[in-house]
Order: structure tokens, then sequence, then C-alpha cells
């Protein structure tokens, strides 16, 4: 494999990882600016309030997107395998 190969393959890896964070951290993101924005209308500042919500976005995104992200990755490997000379 050539240097530029290996950073073709590089590229590629960091692209697929952004590609399958991205949904899970959108989720937890408005999870927590949706806590954000209840505990300052509300003024209820407990800390612990914060944890549960992110998590339960978190779970959910990952039901909803878990078979894409897993298929995403599937083909990455199957298209990285593919590239490796026998």
């Amino acid at each position: 494999m050539t240097e530029g190969q290996v950073l073709e393959i590089g590229r590629q890896a960091l692209w697929v990882l952004l590609q399958i964070s991205l949904p899970v951290l959108i989720f937890g993101m408005v999870a927590g600016v949706l806590v954000s924005l209840f505990q300052a209308v509300t003024q209820i500042q407990e800390v612990t309030l914060t944890f549960v919500p992110k998590i339960v976005a978190v779970a959910v995104a990952l039901v909803i997107f878990g078979p894409w992200m897993l298929a995403t990755v599937v083909a990455f490997m199957v298209q990285l395998f593919s590239t490796v000379p026998r």
C-alpha cells in the first residue's frame, strides 16, 4: 500500500465515524438543550435531572439509527477488507 492509499482509508474511516456518531450526538444535544430550557423556565436546578433525558434520548437514537449505523460500518469494513491485497 502506498501512503496515498493509507491516507484515503484514514479519511474514509473518519467520514464513517462522523456519519455514525452524528445522529446520537444530535439527539443528546437536543435533549440537553430542552432540559436546560426547562430548568431555566422553572428554575429547578436539580443536577440529576439532566442525565436521565440525555440517556433516554441517546438510547432512542441508537434504537432508531442502530441498524443503519451497523450497515454503514459493515459496508466500510467489507470495502476495506476487499482492498487489502492477498
